[in-house]
């Protein structure tokens, strides 16, 4: 189902999906209706914008933590005009399985944007680049992240977006086995644990990035 106060977008929306094969449940335009439809149509995914009225501030936020929270079963993929890194990091920290956090000039990146739908879908996580680039970027005193190399500081940030190795070697053309190592001298560095799956290591690398 889809949340924008924007009719255009909306459509668009609705239309980009249901011609790459998904169903569209229901369209809505504010939170409330958005709750009322959740309720009725237990969709697999819920696509909400961060800001919707009446105040355009943080109604569609508010209602994403509450869906999750009541509907456990229902994945969000938030939608939002500028880089809010607080929200996702607000979102994510209490149940990051089944969470994306997009900047809706993502969405026109249809490829993208869809992998990231399907990967939500699945009880994955999609983080927008620019914000996993800002939380990346940012300084601390004695910041570990400053012992990566440009390469593995890339390699996290595509880690954090949610990207499996498969995923990272084709966006960085490099090995498997490049990927592998980078991985693992990343946890190293960041005094990160190894995790058996790609999901419990986006967990382990965003839990780091919040502190």
């Amino acid at each position: 189902m889809i949340a924008e106060d924007s009719v255009l977008l909306r459509e668009g929306l609705a239309r980009v999906l249901g011609e790459s094969g998904f169903e569209v449940v229901a369209q809505v335009g504010d939170a409330t209706e958005l709750r009322r439809a959740v309720r009725r149509t237990k969709p697999d995914v819920a696509i909400v914008d961060v800001r919707m009225p009446p105040t355009q501030t943080d109604e569609g936020a508010q209602a994403a933590k509450e869906i999750r929270a009541e509907h456990p079963e229902v994945a969000v993929l938030v939608l939002s005009n500028v880089v809010e890194a607080r929200v996702a990091l607000e979102l994510f920290s209490e149940r990051p399985e089944g969470f994306g956090y997009l900047l809706k000039d993502r969405v026109l990146e249809i490829d993208d944007f869809l992998e990231s739908v399907r990967r939500v879908a699945g009880g994955g996580t999609a983080i927008d680049p620019d914000v996993v680039i800002q939380l990346v970027g940012r300084r601390r005193v004695h910041d570990p992240l400053e012992e990566l190399t440009p390469r593995e500081r890339e390699v996290l940030g595509l880690m954090a977006e949610g990207r499996s190795n498969r995923g990272i070697c084709e966006k960085l053309f490099v090995s498997p086995k490049t990927v592998e190592t980078h991985v693992n001298s990343i946890f190293l560095k960041l005094d990160l644990a190894p995790a058996p799956d790609d999901h419990r290591r986006v967990l382990a690398v965003l839990a780091f990035l919040r502190s």
